[in-house]
C-alpha cells in the first residue's frame, strides 16, 4: 500500500493510538494508523475502572468504539506491520509487508507486551475471562478483594506487586517463577504485611474452579486468581531505529510535550514509562497529538495556537 504523504503517521491501534488519531483527524490532518492488532487491551475481559463505564466495558469492546470513532473523522487505519522507519529530509517513511507509508512526522503508541507463564493460549484466554488469571493490580485489585491471591515472580517486581495486592485481601502468597531473589529486606517487608512466602519455584499452573500452582516439588496450591509479576517487554524496536533516547526500563523517553529525543517523533501509552493504564495512554495521546500539530504549524509558518 503506497499512499501520498501523511501529515502523521500513528503506529500502534490501542488506546493511545486510537485516541491521538481521534484528536489529529479532528485537527484536520491526514493522518494513517498501522494496526498490528495486538493491543493489550484485548486482554481485558472487562474493565471496571475506565471512567464513564460503570458497568463496565471490554477491552475489543472499547478498542472497536476508538476505532470506529476515528474513522468516522476521517482517520485511516492499516492492518499491518510497519518493519521499518527511515528518515526521508524531513519526513518519514514506514515499510512493511504491502505497506509503504510516507509522512511528516510519526507518533509511537506501541506499547509494551506482559510476560507470561507457560500458558496454552486458549487457556490462557479463559482464565482471563473467569478472573482466575490477571495481570494489572492497579485495574483490577478491586475485583479480588478477599480472595485468595498468588502472585508468581520472587524478585523486587513480584515483592511490590504483592504488597500492592495486600490492600485487597489478607491472603496473597509469593511464589517464584523460576527462582527466588528476595532480599533480606524484601522479606522483612513481606513478613511485616502478613504475605506468605514459598521458596520452591513454580513447574506448572492450571485453571479448573481455581488457579492451582504446581510447585517443582509437586505440592500445589489453590488460588482464586493468580497475578504473573515477571515484567514486561517494551515494543522500541521502532524507536531504536530511529535513533530515540530509551530510558532504563528501555521505553522511550520523551519531553512534557510526549516529543522524543528524535524531531518529528512522538510517544504515548505504555512505550513511555509511566502508570500502564488506558486513562493515562489517552492524556499522553491528546497531548502527543497536539504538539505534533501546533509543532507541524509552526515549520508551516502558522504558529501555535494551544
Amino acid at each position: 500500500m503506497t499512499t501520498d504523504r501523511h501529515d502523521a503517521l500513528i503506529v500502534g491501534g490501542g488506546p493511545a493510538g486510537l485516541t491521538a488519531a481521534i484528536y489529529l483527524a479532528r485537527y484536520l490532518r491526514r493522518i494513517v494508523v498501522i494496526d498490528e492488532g495486538h493491543s493489550r487491551a484485548k486482554w481485558i475481559p472487562i474493565s471496571h475502572n475506565h471512567a464513564g463505564f460503570p458497568d463496565g466495558i471490554g477491552g475489543s469492546a472499547l478498542l472497536d468504539r476508538m476505532r470506529d470513532q476515528a474513522k468516522r473523522y476521517g482517520a485511516s487505519i492499516v492492518l499491518g506491520r510497519a518493519d521499518t522507519i527511515t528518515r526521508d529530509g524531513e519526513n518519514f517513511v514506514a515499510a512493511g509487508s504491502g505497506i509503504k507509508l510516507h509522512s511528516r512526522a510519526v507518533l509511537l503508541a506501541t506499547g509494551v507486551e506482559n510476560r507470561r507463564p507457560a500458558i496454552e493460549s486458549d487457556a490462557h484466554r479463559d482464565a482471563l475471562d473467569r478472573g482466575l488469571l490477571r495481570y494489572c493490580p492497579v485495574c483490577d485489585g478491586y475485583e479480588a478483594r478477599g480472595q485468595a491471591i498468588g502472585v508468581i515472580g520472587a524478585d523486587t517486581h513480584g515483592v511490590a506487586e504483592a504488597l500492592f495486592l495486600r490492600t485487597f485481601s489478607e491472603n496473597v502468597t509469593l511464589i517464584p517463577h523460576i527462582r527466588t531473589t528476595l532480599t533480606s529486606t524484601d522479606r522483612a517487608n513481606l513478613w511485616g504485611a502478613g504475605i506468605r512466602v514459598v521458596d520452591t519455584p513454580m513447574a506448572s499452573i492450571a485453571f479448573e474452579d481455581r488457579a492451582i500452582v504446581t510447585l517443582t516439588s509437586g505440592d500445589e496450591h489453590g488460588f482464586d486468581t493468580v497475578y504473573p509479576a515477571l515484567g514486561s517487554d517494551s515494543n522500541n524496536a521502532l524507536a531504536r531505529q530511529l535513533g530515540a533516547d530509551l530510558g532504563n526500563d528501555h521505553c522511550i523517553v520523551v519531553d512534557a510535550k510526549q516529543r522524543t529525543s528524535v524531531t518529528g517523533v512522538y510517544a504515548a501509552g505504555d512505550i513511555v514509562m509511566s502508570l500502564d493504564q488506558i486513562s493515562v495512554a489517552m492524556g499522553h495521546a491528546a497531548i502527543a497529538a497536539t504538539t505534533l500539530h501546533n509543532d507541524l504549524r509552526n515549520r508551516d509558518g502558522e504558529g501555535t495556537g494551544s
